[in-house]
């Protein structure tokens, strides 16, 4: 017994052990802080976007082709790597832990251009998000710090990546439930018990100090009015269940597919793309009336906080979770780096406002927030991540067993459309098109 207290007591004072907790804290701490500052950015570049664009509908036919092009051709010039989500490069990373191709992935400089170059796709209207990137940024600070620190084993730099993903998702989200759970389903597809500690202290440290940063404990969405009819409800988890799986695995399947079918015209045709994608993204806009462009925040956050409500009224049509879908779309095949987390919680809402419809007006609520959960798990078949991130961002506890079992029926309904996870077939086909460019840069070689 006192051998074992020793051994212990060794253990705790023992100075890698200390440098491993200070290399998880530091990191957890610096994640918070980008992410959270990444917001403010990504919020100011939304609402300047959408105040100019107030004055003139035709205006983004000129600034969002350009704009995207721009971003294009920064991206693969100088930040090549950082396109897209974020999360496929981030689940990479954990499988070639200590490769080049890690290394490369996770550097400092592909997290800055990472938040930059988001934030500027924002500037010009894209249909994107910041959680994945703010993955990718937290992936890649966590892991880069645990360089500098001579982390020692792989496992453990496998948990400093693991922990900055779902710091990037707990502190772009102010969801720390919901970060814990996207580290295990998503990112580790296991539950690794020697980081688990280590792991929930640095996405709580990391949320902590995006809410320093935003200076308040907020919810992204509101709160949604509590009221609800119990005889109705399980029937809307199924409405809502059956039509968001089949809306958001098409979605995804249709994004995996265009994504495989542009890949051998990206090198030679990338800017080409990125302008025709910013042409279909201002003319979605101007059928929607400037509602599908950005996060999708304002939408969302007006939806939830309207229904069943006599005091306002969503501006949102009947079309825009279609429209908005859409227009994610073209902004992730653009190539520019964004996410499709928020986008996605944004298209949920429009299509749990127009299912709320058929439903009597006191569960207009309760199908909104539905509608969310079933559209979201569907999209990234990820089920107790996207019930938790619905719950912690709209304050709703009540709901917790029909959003699990909404968000199942969804996960199962897409699983019959996209048989493979979203992040994972982005991951398979970006590691596909890393393979082509280098195979091309060795012919091309060999040739001179």
């Amino acid at each position: 017994m006192r051998r074992h207290i020793r051994r212990t007591r060794h253990r705790f004072f023992k100075r890698t052990t200390w440098r491993m907790r200070l290399t998880f804290w530091l990191g957890a701490i610096l994640v918070g802080v980008f992410a959270g500052v990444f917001a403010l950015l990504g919020d100011y570049a939304d609402h300047f976007f959408r105040d100019n664009i107030a004055s003139s509908a035709w205006l983004p036919f000129i600034v969002t082709p350009l704009g995207l092009m721009a971003i294009s051709w920064v991206t693969r010039s100088f930040f090549a790597g950082a396109e897209g989500s974020g999360i496929p490069q981030t689940l990479i990373a954990i499988d070639e832990t200590g490769s080049a191709l890690c290394k490369r992935l996770l550097s400092f400089r592909i997290a800055i251009g990472k938040v930059l170059l988001t934030t500027f796709g924002l500037f010009a209207g894209a249909s994107i998000g910041r959680e994945g990137p703010s993955v990718h940024l937290g992936a890649a600070i966590m892991y880069s710090i645990g360089r500098r620190m001579h982390v020692p084993a792989r496992y453990l730099e496998r948990g400093l990546i693991l922990t900055g993903g779902g710091a990037g998702i707990a502190a772009a989200f102010n969801t720390p439930l919901a970060g814990i759970m996207f580290t295990i389903e998503e990112l580790a597809r296991t539950f690794d018990r020697r980081n688990t500690p280590m792991i929930i202290i640095g996405i709580v440290l990391a949320g902590m100090t995006a809410i320093a940063v935003h200076q308040d404990n907020y919810n992204y969405y509101g709160t949604a009015p509590e009221q609800f009819n119990f005889q109705l409800l399980w029937v809307g988890v199924l409405v809502c269940g059956i039509v968001g799986g089949l809306l958001g695995g098409s979605f995804s399947q249709i994004l995996i597919s265009a994504s495989r079918m542009l890949r051998p015209y990206m090198p030679e045709h990338a800017l080409k793309i990125a302008f025709v994608c910013g042409l279909i993204l201002a003319t979605l806009g101007l059928m929607s009336g400037g509602t599908i462009y950005g996060t999708g925040y304002i939408e969302a956050k007006q939806i939830v906080t309207c229904a069943g409500t006599e005091s306002c009224v969503a501006e949102v049509s009947v079309f825009y979770p279609i429209l908005k879908m859409l227009a994610t779309m073209a902004s992730y095949l653009s190539g520019i780096p964004g996410g499709i987390f928020a986008p996605s919680l944004a298209s949920g809402a429009g299509l749990g406002h127009d299912l709320a419809t058929f439903f009597p007006a006191e569960l207009a609520s309760t199908i909104v927030v539905l509608g969310m959960v079933a559209y979201f798990s569907a999209v990234v078949q990820t089920p107790i991540t996207a019930f938790i991130i619905v719950m912690e961002m709209t304050d709703n506890q009540d709901l917790v067993l029909a959003m699990m079992a909404t968000s199942l029926i969804a996960t199962g309904t897409s699983k019959l459309i996209c048989r493979k996870s979203i992040y994972v077939a982005l991951a398979e086909n970006f590691l596909a098109a890393l393979r082509e460019k280098e195979s091309l840069q060795s012919s091309v070689g060999s040739r001179q």
